[in-house]
């Protein structure tokens, strides 16, 4: 079942066709699909929504069936929605002002934008295929810029693609203004973050060391400087970042916000940039990362889940299943029932919600000037997800059960557990075959284990997930 609601700016795309432009209140968003009869229609609505991901280029809406539907800025098609013809299934979209890219669950990246196809910036290309090393066209997550877009390989290396007008590419921007292939930018990165706004990229290593590159004409880089360093042309660490563990970090056209969670699990806001128009109870420039306080967050009994940053509007969702904004609200982006700009976090009052004792599965999602909550609770696809990137990384690829290595064997039986419904003689058995055979054969043997159907088992699952996230 369905769960979204909209706010903001009913332009680009038209997602309202008998509503006002701007919709200051949150309301129920319902699809509604031409040239299909009802039944059709009916069937869509019915589809569990995954993710949506939206900015001025387009709106998409992903399912858990592996289809996507997007509703394209007329400026770039004919009358929408329309359905994403992509022949395998996809595992996540992103949005940026200018393109937007599609990752699927075989590890491709189809994307399409002027600055990504200039001749023909409404059909997608495969731009995984594009990278030179064909090692290396494994792609596990992917994040969109204003004009960029930044691939993240199985291999843990970032390739970045399209325009890199301020740098955000991590070049120089006199030698690389545009790149029609993807340019390697870092190696070893476990994160990568940006905005469907920014000019700039944020890449996290393994050691939780930050490097970042791209336009900080107000210090929205958090580099604690701008002046003369108006763009950074290559990735450069952030000294003095806050101390925890680095959850999400948002960025809009001149802002940035980062989550962290300290020690005791708390959670806290930090932001940098420029301050007039996005909130936070100061005008003015802030170059380092700075705490955002505010009653509405700081209880100890809440606790903060999700953050999203728009061109210059910022929401969080709190495990109290507050949703609080703040920032620029000229077409009502922060759904507080009025259009003026709230330089303090506020409240936002919200229809009653279906599944709001599950608040941690619902999402939200700012464009530029429009704001989305949405119901996405966990499914076991995304076990499928999981396993599938587990055994892309290369260390997978040259190791058997002859090994030494502890953590990759203890995840192998897991796997077979789950596959196996637990049946320990099989799996013993299956060992043993496997620990006589090449690499190459066990692969074999393994890729045939994980292509069958088994029942789940929440318990194995959120094991792998944490082997998985320690790799």
């Amino acid at each position: 079942m369905n769960e979204i609601i909209f706010f903001g700016w009913n332009n680009k795309p038209i997602l309202f066709k008998n509503e006002p432009e701007e919709i200051t209140k949150p309301i129920q968003f319902k699809f509604k699909f031409e040239n299909e009869n009802e039944n059709e229609n009916e069937n869509e609505n019915e589809k569990q929504i995954k993710q949506i991901s939206t900015s001025n280029y387009s709106t998409i809406f992903l399912f858990e069936n592996g289809k996507a539907i997007e509703y394209l800025n007329e400026k770039y098609s004919k009358p929408n929605p329309s359905k994403i013809q992509i022949e395998e299934n996809i595992q996540k979209v992103t949005v940026g002002y200018q393109n937007e890219a599609i990752l699927t669950i075989e590890g491709n990246v189809f994307a399409k934008g002027y600055n990504i196809n200039p001749k023909n910036p409404n059909e997608f290309i495969n731009i995984s295929s594009l990278i030179e090393d064909t090692n290396d066209r494994i792609i596990e997550d992917i994040v969109s810029g204003d004009s960029s877009i930044y691939l993240l390989t199985s291999n843990h290396n970032v390739y970045g693609i399209g325009s890199n007008q301020f740098g955000q590419l991590g070049f120089d921007s006199v030698l690389f203004e545009r790149t029609k292939k993807p340019i390697l930018m870092m190696k070893n990165v476990s994160k990568i973050f940006s905005g469907n706004s920014s000019y700039s990229a944020f890449l996290l290593n393994s050691n939780q060391e930050l490097f970042v590159c791209g336009y900080n004409v107000v210090g929205q880089l958090g580099l604690g400087y701008s002046g003369n360093e108006q763009y950074i042309k290559k990735l450069t660490k952030i000294q003095n970042i806050p101390k925890g563990k680095i959850i999400d970090i948002q960025c809009g056209y001149e802002h940035s916000i980062m989550l962290i969670e300290n020690q005791n699990q708390k959670r806290k806001l930090y932001s940098c940039g420029d301050y007039e128009y996005n909130g936070l109870g100061k005008n003015g420039y802030t170059y380092k990362f700075t705490e955002i306080k505010s009653s509405l967050f700081e209880n100890d009994e809440d606790n903060i889940l999700k953050i999203s940053v728009g061109y210059n509007h910022n929401l969080i969702l709190t495990s109290k299943s507050k949703l609080i904004g703040f920032g620029y609200n000229e077409y009502g982006q922060l759904g507080t029932g009025n259009t003026k700009n709230q330089l303090i976090p506020i409240q936002i009052k919200l229809p009653k919600l279906t599944f709001n004792e599950n608040i941690s599965n619902y999402h939200i999602s700012c464009g530029e000037y429009k704001s989305f909550l949405y119901y996405s609770p966990p499914y076991f696809s995304n076990l499928e997800e999981d396993l599938i990137k587990l055994f892309r990384r290369k260390e997978f690829c040259d190791i058997s059960f002859k090994t030494e290595n502890g953590e990759i064997i203890e995840a192998h039986k897991l796997i077979l557990k789950y596959r196996l419904n637990q049946n320990q003689n099989e799996i013993e058995k299956l060992q043993e075959i496997i620990s006589n055979k090449s690499i190459k054969e066990s692969n074999q043997i393994f890729e045939m284990i994980y292509s069958n159907n088994s029942k789940i088992n929440l318990k194995l699952y959120s094991e792998i997930k944490e082997i998985i996230n320690l790799k």
